[in-house]
């Protein structure tokens, strides 16, 4: 599940809000309202295989976006919903590696509690 989310928002962030583009076709028909944890929930479904295609492919496009930008003091094209504002390119990468810790962390927790071993 968290090799979905994790590629889900890099699609939201890189994809969407940055550039504009609409949802990628694996988040177009998604109900969020009805089930908001989709992304984790529907991996059960997926094969691994599957789960790294999404994440790779929605890293790889994320990348292609960095690459093309001239400054990370450029634009979102979409703004803040709470704000107004847009985002800057800066902004969204500082926020991209809060989501990655979050979730490393998450990860390192489930793996201490099936190997026992902790790092200090």
């Amino acid at each position: 599940g968290m090799l979905k989310h994790l590629a889900g928002a890099e699609d939201w962030w890189f994809n969407q809000v940055f550039l504009g583009n609409p949802q990628d076709e694996l988040w177009a028909e998604i109900d969020w309202d009805a089930d908001p944890d989709w992304d984790w929930n529907s991996a059960v479904h997926d094969t691994p295989g599957e789960l790294r295609g999404y994440f790779e492919s929605a890293v790889d496009r994320s990348n292609a976006i960095l690459d093309g930008v001239a400054s990370w003091d450029e634009l979102s094209i979409k703004t803040s919903q709470r704000t107004g504002e847009q985002f800057s390119m800066r902004w969204i990468v500082v926020h991209m590696v809060e989501e990655y810790a979050r979730h490393v962390g998450h990860a390192d927790l489930i793996r201490e509690s099936i190997d026992g071993a902790v790092d200090l």
